[in-house]
């Protein structure tokens, strides 16, 4: 329960950046279905990366799988943002 509430408070920290940026300047335009989808995506992200760390005990391959992890993760994420790869995630 203590790394739920760790992994909640983390995602809502992230999100606490956009949110702010938004009342500063008008380059940064998110809606609320931006925020469900990213904030979805970093509770999954940290949910996943805690069912690692207790299954794998090997230390090298518990870093492999936490870097393949995050490099799916950050490919997700700016394929939403900019359709680096141009699949109809990005609404191209």
């Amino acid at each position: 329960m203590k790394n739920i509430l760790r992994i909640l408070a983390i995602t809502a920290g992230i999100l606490l950046i956009p949110l702010i940026a938004m009342q500063f300047t008008d380059e940064v335009n998110w809606t609320l279905s931006d925020f469900m989808v990213v904030g979805v995506g970093l509770i999954g992200f940290g949910l996943m990366y805690e069912l690692f760390v207790k299954k794998i005990a090997n230390t090298q391959y518990r870093t492999i799988a936490a870097v393949v992890l995050t490099g799916v993760f950050l490919l997700l994420w700016v394929e939403l943002a900019v359709g680096i790869l141009g699949t109809p995630l990005a609404g191209n």
